[in-house]
């Protein structure tokens, strides 16, 4: 019995190593499926990535819920752009519990449909989680960008 007992105390660290990188990728996940959501110009099912209270904000602006977000700025602004394409993507994810931290830099490139003008910018997001019985969701996240050099 004492071989046993330590024996769990000796595997605790690591299962809980394996427990947090399967958190990690899984946050991961839904940080991805957002942009390929943004980079496929369409929304649809976005809301589920987030809590229903979520909050949403760009450039020091609130934007509201995801909800109100993709209604009013996010989806009309979708329909001006022939392509979006992040590129130079690097994400870091720490999980603390049942809340994950992250930060996402990127490039991103679009293609304006009605003149199929380049703008390409340099963008920052962060990003708060939860795990919730439904999997992990974003419960708010900081976007900012300027112009790549």
């Amino acid at each position: 019995m004492r071989k046993l007992l330590m024996m769990l105390l000796l595997l605790m660290p690591a299962i809980a190593v394996l427990s947090q990188t399967g958190d990690k990728e899984a946050v991961k996940n839904v940080l991805d499926n957002y942009k390929k959501a943004i980079e496929k110009l369409d929304t649809t099912g976005v809301v589920n990535l987030f809590v229903k209270d979520s909050k949403v904000f760009e450039q020091a602006k609130d934007e509201g819920t995801i909800g109100h977000y993709l209604e009013h700025h996010l989806g009309p602004e979708l329909k001006d752009f022939k392509s979006f394409k992040f590129s130079d993507y690097k994400v870091d994810v720490t999980v603390i519990g049942e809340y994950a931290f992250s930060t996402e830099t990127y490039i991103y490139t679009i293609i304006l449909a009605k003149d199929a003008k380049e703008i390409k910018s340099q963008g920052v997001a962060t990003s708060v989680l939860k795990k919730t019985k439904e999997g992990w969701k974003i419960v708010q996240t900081h976007s900012s960008f300027r112009k790549a050099k």
